[in-house]
Order: C-alpha cells, then sequence, then structure tokens
C-alpha cells in the first residue's frame, strides 16, 4: 500500500503524465454522462422490457461492452461495437485483397487511408444497425407508450442519425484520449462500459447470497470473490507468457571499429490473438441458434434449446471448436513468418542454427504452431468459465465476470494502460507499478 500510495504521488509530480490522466479522466466522465442521454421522444420509464431483454444473451453481451447505454435507449446505445466490426473486416481485407495488403507497405499515408476506409465502413453499419436497434425497441416497449412523439418515419430518421451520430463521437473520443491522454483510447471506452456494470453485479450478487433460503450465503460471497480474484491473476499470468526465439544480428564495421552483433528475441506471445477469437466464435455460434429455430412453429426445438442455452455441454463444446479454429485463423493472418524472415535477413540477423530464409520461416511457423494450441486451450477455458459460473449458481450478471471477453478485455486494457504510464515515469526516474526495486539505474538504460 505505501508502494502504491508513494506511485500515485509521482505520477502528480510528472506534469505531462498528470495532464493527460487528467483529460482521460474528462473524455471518460464524458462518455458516461452521454451513456444516461435518452433519445429525444422516447419515456425511460417505459423501458422494463428492454431492460429485462438485456439481462442475458447475445444482448446483455452489447449491453455490457456499451456500459448500459444499450438498455438506456441513450444515443450512446450502439457504443464503439461497429467501429471494433468494421475494423474486424478491415483487418481481413488486408489479408485478402491485394490492394488493401500494398495500403499497408505504405507506411504512415496507406494507415490514413486505412483508418479512413474504416470510419466509412463503420458508418455504413451504423446505418443498418440503428434503425434495427429502434425497430427492437419499438417491439420491446408495444403498449406502453415509450415513444411521446410516435414512432413515424421521421422519427427513425432522426434517431438513426442521432445513434449513428453519438457513436462517432465516441470514436473521436476514444482517437482523443489515444492522442492527448493515457493508453488506448477505444479499448479504454470499451473496459469502462464493462467496469460500469460491476459494481451493480456485485451487488446484485451480495443481495442474492445473504438474502438466499439456505445457510452460508456470506462464506459463499466470498468464495466467489476470491475465485474471481484467483482467475483474474491466472489471466493476468498467462496472457504475458512468451516464448523467446533468440536472433542474432552479424557484425558490421563502421569507421574502424565493429558494430552489432548483439543477441536480441522476437517475443512470440502465448495468447497472441487475444480476445478476437472469443468475438468471432460468439457471432457465429448464433448462426445455428437461427437455423435450427427456423420454421419452428411450437417453440426452438431441442436442438434450438441447446443452442440459446449457455450452460449446455453442445454449446460449450461447439463454441470451444469454434474457438481454437479462429485462434489458429487469427494467429495466421496476423504472424507472417515469412515477413518476419524477410525483415531478419535484410536487417543481417538470422536465428543460430538456423539457415536464413525458408528454413528460418519454417522454423517460426513450428514455434508457432506449437505455442498457439496452448494458447487457443486457455482462450477456450476462459471463454466457457462464465458457463460454469453459472451452473454454480451465480447470477448471470455477475458470472460474465468470471471470463469471456469481458474478463479478457479487463485484464488486457488495464496491463497496456499501466505499461504506457510505466514508460512516462521510468524516463523520470521515477519507481512506477509494474516494476520495484532499483528503478532508477534500469530507467537511465531504458530512456536512451
Amino acid at each position: 500500500m505505501k508502494k502504491i500510495i508513494e506511485t500515485i504521488k509521482n505520477i502528480w509530480r510528472i506534469e505531462d503524465l498528470r495532464t493527460r490522466l487528467l483529460i482521460t479522466f474528462l473524455f471518460v466522465a464524458i462518455y458516461r454522462l452521454g451513456s444516461f442521454v435518452v433519445l429525444p421522444g422516447i419515456d425511460p420509464t417505459a423501458l422494463s422490457a428492454l431492460h429485462e431483454q438485456t439481462s442475458e444473451g447475445l444482448m446483455s453481451l452489447l449491453n455490457m461492452f456499451s456500459g448500459g447505454a444499450f438498455e438506456n435507449a441513450s444515443v450512446f446505445a450502439l457504443g464503439i461495437m461497429p467501429y471494433i466490426s468494421a475494423s474486424i473486416v478491415i483487418q481481413l481485407l488486408a489479408v485478402a485483397v491485394p490492394s488493401f495488403q500494398k495500403l499497408q507497405r505504405e507506411g504512415e499515408s496507406g494507415r490514413r487511408k486505412i483508418n479512413q476506409y474504416t470510419r466509412w465502413l463503420t458508418v455504413f453499419i451504423l446505418l443498418f444497425q440503428a434503425p434495427t436497434y429502434l425497430i427492437n425497441l419499438r417491439a420491446q416497449t408495444a403498449g406502453s407508450n415509450a415513444f411521446l412523439v410516435g414512432d413515424g418515419f421521421n422519427f427513425m430518421l432522426t434517431s438513426t442519425l442521432i445513434l449513428a451520430a453519438g457513436s462517432m463521437f465516441i470514436l473521436w473520443l476514444g482517437e482523443r484520449i489515444t492522442d492527448k491522454g493515457v493508453g488506448n483510447g477505444v479499448s479504454l471506452i470499451i473496459m469502462i462500459g464493462i467496469v460500469a456494470r460491476m459494481p451493480g453485479a456485485i451487488g446484485e450478487e451480495f443481495v442474492s447470497a445473504i438474502s438466499g433460503a439456505e445457510g452460508g450465503g456470506l462464506i459463499k460471497f466470498l468464495f466467489e470473490i476470491i475465485a474471481l480474484l484467483f482467475v483474474m491473476a491466472l489471466a493476468i499470468l498467462l496472457t504475458q507468457a512468451v516464448r523467446k526465439v533468440p536472433v542474432q544480428y552479424a557484425k558490421r564495421v563502421e569507421g574502424n571499429r565493429q558494430v552489432g552483433g548483439a543477441r536480441q528475441y522476437i517475443p512470440l506471445k502465448l495468447f497472441a490473438a487475444n480476445v478476437m477469437p472469443i468475438i468471432f466464435a460468439q457471432a457465429i455460434m448464433f448462426i445455428p441458434m437461427m437455423i435450427v429455430n427456423a420454421g419452428a412453429q411450437d417453440g426452438p426445438s431441442w436442438l434450438g434449446q441447446q443452442f440459446q442455452d449457455n450452460t449446455s455441454w453442445l454449446y460449450n463444446i461447439v463454441y470451444v471448436i469454434l474457438i481454437i479454429a479462429f485462434t489458429y485463423f487469427y494467429t495466421a493472418i496476423t504472424m507472417n513468418p515469412v515477413q518476419m524472415s524477410e525483415d531478419m535477413k535484410r536487417n543481417n540477423g538470422f536465428i543460430p542454427g538456423v539457415k536464413p530464409g525458408k528454413p528460418t520461416a519454417d522454423f517460426i511457423d513450428t514455434v508457432m504452431s506449437r505455442i498457439t494450441l496452448p494458447g487457443s486451450l486457455f482462450i477456450a477455458i476462459i471463454a466457457i468459465l462464465p458457463a460454469f459460473a453459472s451452473i454454480f449458481g451465480i447470477k448471470h450478471g455477475f458470472a460474465q465476470f468470471f471470463g469471456g471477453t469481458s474478463l479478457l478485455i479487463l485484464v488486457g486494457v488495464v496491463i497496456d494502460t499501466l505499461q504506457q504510464i510505466e514508460s512516462y515515469m521510468m524516463v523520470r526516474h521515477y519507481d512506477g507499478l509494474l516494476n520495484s526495486g532499483p528503478q532508477r539505474s534500469r530507467s537511465r538504460v531504458k530512456a536512451y
């Protein structure tokens, strides 16, 4: 605790870091405030059916990512997810379409063009999702007079523009946080939306535990908190695990002396795909549910019920298989052994005991294949932990924090943000939150 207090004091002493943190807090506060601003013409007291719809399933996930704005019919109801969807599509195009591959190789100018295409695709997705959201809102509030000014064409048009503008404003806030604040702005906004749901979920679980008919409710709640902290600690340890591949650089002559020849390492992460395989798998899991329920006149069939229940064995088996498959797929499109081999050869680098060129690419590919399997299994286990938490009697809202996208995003964003704060402090020769000991001497080496 003493170290934490001293670290906070050191952060406040660094003017640039203090300003960036205050800007970040300000933009986050603006985002949270907008999550409670209801669409013009909507009665917020008539949204009980929408609140019930977002208590579980896909709607619960969307509501969590939006920080509750989805169930509030807020101007920020669609959140940042349309931009995430557009980014995923653009990443896939960068693998399959040669013109996008060329843009990636053009440096800063190519990156700006890709960002522009991503924004235009985001607007296109928003113009499709906003009317869909409003149609669902109308269905959920039928007969409740939630639409104070009616739900005709004028309302649909203006509300679509407001929802689209709200999401683009969130994107602007995220970019400003990245430029002027601390951390990745878009990731921070997603994390804040998740964290905003945590106090309510913990409170609901606590009330449920102490009001239960059986005894030992408080002890059960304490065990749940301990289990949650253990899962978070395990996720932190495993997401930081890497396999280091040594790279030796050949010596070169500059003037009358030899330079270079130092050994460095390529850190191949066990968890390279991060949360993307879970997002892909969750999207795909709704396809069989729609297929098996299509044309069902007397309610969902047994197969449909299995896919609707995230605690069923069939659902989780298919879910795990999809996550493993998408982990290999996403790792393959983001990590290119051939390009890594060419970059090493261009910089006079080589892996000791491995010939440059194709043998180096094959060696890196073999290492990646070996670490991807345990990484994919770990992601799959994290993804199905909320199902096991629900089986053990934990309420759905609180069970979501035991794994899945929420846990991985929380862990990943917090670590990345702390590392960025650490880098600011190391330049000023201060101890940080992640390292301890004689930081001053180490920071002098890293600062140059």
